[in-house]
């Protein structure tokens, strides 16, 4: 991938996915503010720019990140524009509402293609240039769902889940180029998560369902505009971090997360120390 660009940024720069709306043109408001030179994306590049407004360190591109061709050529603009990516910020992300028995399979599918594929399309596109700046820095979003899953939520825990696993290992992977990563797993965020768009419900399909299926959807349209936590703040947070000469691994975000994430560890260690014995006895007897 050439390296040659109009005008070399000789300053950090961001690459940030799903920049249209909510979290994502945030995190691009924040880092700009910040001095950053950032790369916003999204699908609809009309969308991107006037949510996020105009800069004059700040290219709008084309990126649908179920697209691997897009990230490649969301990448090569980035690179003709600035010349680096320093912080790739892999935020784009749908929420699929519904219980396991009643989805799709294509609505399954669509999950994971967005949430989990879509990070690993875009993270292919961008590491061979942190690879060869000897430094860069991975920041996907997860979420509370990422740790511990819900009803209603399977598929969206899935993806989550998928993403936490991927990232621990990637973490691995790259450590060795210089290269720095940060699952975030944010709490409740007032933020467009809970739009249609944002936010499908899967159609009805089985009467067993019917009285649970009607009072989840009714928690959740009311979550609009209640969620405690503010994305500004999250946004904000996210500058501090990457410019940390040893960013965390995990960040958790809101207090809600936090205890969350406190509740799932307890249950974790409860749950390996459940069967000591039976737990430590798998070993060959001649070992």
């Amino acid at each position: 991938m050439s390296e040659d660009s109009e005008s070399a940024f000789d300053g950090e720069v961001w690459f940030i996915t799903g920049a249209s709306r909510g979290m994502g043109a945030e995190f691009a408001t924040a880092a700009l503010d910040a001095g950053r030179a950032v790369v916003a994306t999204g699908r609809d590049t009309d969308d991107v720019a006037e949510a996020v407004g105009e800069w004059d360190d700040l290219l709008v591109a084309e990126l649908d990140v179920t697209k691997p061709a897009d990230a490649e050529s969301a990448t090569q603009a980035a690179m003709d524009r600035f010349g680096r990516i320093d912080v790739l910020v892999n935020n784009a992300g749908i929420s699929y509402k519904g219980f396991f028995e009643e989805m799709t399979i294509d609505e399954i599918k669509h999950q994971l293609e967005v949430n989990l594929f879509g990070q690993m399309y875009v993270t292919r596109a961008v590491l061979p240039v942190m690879r060869d700046q000897r430094s860069g820095h991975i920041i996907s979003i997860s979420s509370g769902a990422g740790l511990s899953g819900f009803a209603f939520s399977s598929a969206y825990a899935t993806s989550k889940f998928g993403v936490e696993g991927w990232m621990d290992a990637l973490h691995d992977e790259i450590e060795h180029f210089g290269i720095d990563t940060t699952v975030v797993n944010p709490g409740f965020f007032r933020t467009t998560l809970t739009s249609e768009e944002s936010m499908p419900f899967t159609d009805p399909a089985i009467d067993d369902y019917d009285e649970r299926r009607a009072e989840q959807i009714e928690w959740w349209k009311d979550q609009g505009g209640q969620q405690p936590n503010d994305p500004a703040k999250l946004a904000n947070a996210l500058v501090e971090i990457a410019s940390e000469e040893e960013p965390p691994r995990r960040f958790v975000a809101g207090a809600d997360a936090v205890e969350l994430a406190k509740e799932k560890a307890a249950r974790l260690r409860e749950e390996a120390e459940a069967y000591p014995d039976l737990s430590t006895s798998m070993g060959y007897d001649d070992a």
